[in-house]
């Protein structure tokens, strides 16, 4: 190819190997300091796939659809396109409008792309060729979408299967892929969403790589958060800063979820910062700050919450309640191990805050009396945390079998299943005064009889405090990717102006220094 032709295809495919060298492997890379991943990684994950599917005997054929480019209502506005999860685990496409196949028997693929129209070029640049997809991506094959009943046709399969169930999480029901002439050939459902969820739940090496990274830089995008926040500022101020350091130094242009950064009473709204309150309260100097806030880097989440001071120093009152929900993130920490049931976690996550309330006069009895009816809850109405991979509450936390919980706390959470290694968790505790739990609590006798109702209801401007870790979970124990101030000691010091780490840290728990 000439240089020429190197520049132009180097143009269309950002985040190939830097120089116009197409002839490697390829790569997604968001230059300077940022991680190159292999695109080899999709190849590995179609090979677990198949072997899920289990269906190697079968001359079958899995038919997946990539997401759509969407504009904004009736306008003419592209939104930025990010493409749907479980083509990107599969395929690691950026663009939108594919279709991806997968012979179920070797794990071999092929993409299917758009025919585009010649002035495609004018507004978005040039237009790759079929050879350009098939070297990028790294598939057996790449043929136009408008080929698709040629292809299958051609391929005659026993079986198609098709990607259609509901995502336990979200209750969203997943779009299967479909063309003309699809009616003809017999189709499976069900197996291919199975096996796709399942595929997901535990991560390779090479996306735990990415994971990390993903982690690293949102760490570092907390704590310059931390540094910088000032009574008066205004909560969109610390969304700002987050998403300026993640996509300057991390090339991260993509939220995993809405940032929440609430102050005071926002801060006991679990999915603060949506459109009808998108983080536009001032900060107050006596109040506590909750940020969540997550940025992902080539499609992989990262989850990370910190609770301070703006002041940065806890006053007594926030320092209690603050070192109640750290005691309880390192006992569940420091009990995470493969064969864990991740019930029996969120339960004694409720049995240390339970213990910590009590301490603090907020609830009175014994911690057998309040975990009988379900005070904790009271307190922190949602799960302990949930799987976490290309989407933040990822897909797999209820396989085939697995039943929802009725209890209150237990009826919010997302995952129900044993640990595995290889398995990514959030471990989020909290710890909140809702007045609505907090009033009807009070008003059920069987509750109310443990409640200091003038202490409880003195706390309800408070707010709340979570703290939230991104796990993996070993073969022997767990490693913790996230990286940020955790204790009293650190919070301020990083407030005041030190480095961090802190070399004299007071934290319990080993942190990963792969990205230090």
């Amino acid at each position: 190819m000439s240089k020429e032709g190197q520049d132009v295809t180097s143009h269309i495919f950002a985040g190939w190997q830097r120089g116009g060298d197409t002839s490697g492997p390829s790569y997604y890379w968001q230059g300077n300091d940022t991680l190159k991943v292999p695109r080899s990684m999709h190849a590995q994950n179609r090979q677990r796939l198949v072997s899920l599917m289990d269906r190697k005997s079968c001359k079958g054929v899995a038919l997946l659809l990539g997401g759509t480019g969407k504009t904004r209502d009736d306008s003419d506005h592209e939104e930025i396109f990010r493409q749907e999860s479980n083509f990107h685990y599969l395929f690691g496409v950026a663009e939108p409008d594919c279709l991806g196949a997968i012979d179920v028997r070797d794990g071999s693929a092929t993409l299917f792309i758009p025919r585009l129209p010649a002035d495609y070029a004018m507004w978005m640049g040039p237009i790759a060729s079929p050879e350009d997809f098939k070297k990028k991506y790294e598939v057996e094959a790449v043929r136009y979408v408008d080929e698709i009943p040629a292809f299958v046709a051609e391929f005659a399969p026993e079986t198609l299967f098709l990607y259609e169930g509901v995502n336990t999480d979200s209750r969203a029901k997943g779009t299967p892929a479909t063309f003309e002439g699809i009616e003809a050939y017999a189709a499976d459902r069900e197996v291919l969403h199975e096996a796709v969820y399942e595929a997901r739940v535990i991560k390779s090496e090479l996306e735990l790589e990415v994971m990390r990274f993903a982690n690293k830089v949102s760490s570092d995008a907390h704590i310059a958060v931390m540094r910088q926040v000032r009574a008066g500022m205004m909560e969109y101020q610390m969304e700002s800063i987050f998403l300026h350091h993640c996509y300057s130094v991390g090339g991260m242009r993509h939220q995993a979820y809405t940032a929440i950064c609430g102050c005071g009473p926002n801060s006991s709204v679990l999915h603060y910062g949506h459109a009808g309150a998108p983080n536009n309260r001032k900060l107050g100097r006596d109040q506590m700050v909750l940020n969540d806030m997550g940025n992902e880097y080539y499609c992989y989440s990262s989850d990370i919450t910190c609770s301070f001071p703006v002041s940065g120093v806890f006053t007594p009152q926030q320092r209690s309640i603050y070192e109640a929900v750290l005691e309880t993130t390192v006992e569940v920490m420091s009990a995470l191990r493969p064969g864990v049931e991740w019930f029996d976690m969120h339960e004694l996550a409720e049995r240390v805050l339970a213990r910590h309330l009590i301490a603090l006069g907020f609830l009175h009895g014994t911690v057998e009396d309040v975990m009988a009816v379900h005070l904790p809850a009271v307190f922190m109405p949602h799960g302990l945390g949930h799987l976490m991979g290309i989407d933040t509450h990822d897909v797999g936390g209820y396989p085939k079998g697995a039943e929802r919980a009725q209890r209150p706390g237990l009826r919010n959470i997302r995952l129900n299943r044993r640990l595995e290694e290889g398995m990514v968790v959030t471990v989020e505790p909290g710890c909140y005064f809702i007045n609505h739990f907090i009033e009807e609590a009070l008003s059920d006798e069987a509750r109310a009889k443990y409640m200091d109702a003038a202490k409880v209801r003195g706390m309800v401007g408070f707010g709340g405090v979570r703290i939230e870790d991104d796990i993996i979970i070993t073969s022997d124990g767990m490693e913790l990717m996230t990286n940020v101030p955790r204790t009293v000691k650190e919070v301020e010091a990083v407030m005041s102006g030190m480095d961090f780490p802190l070399e004299d840290s007071d934290y319990p728990i080993p942190r990963n220094a792969r990205w230090s």
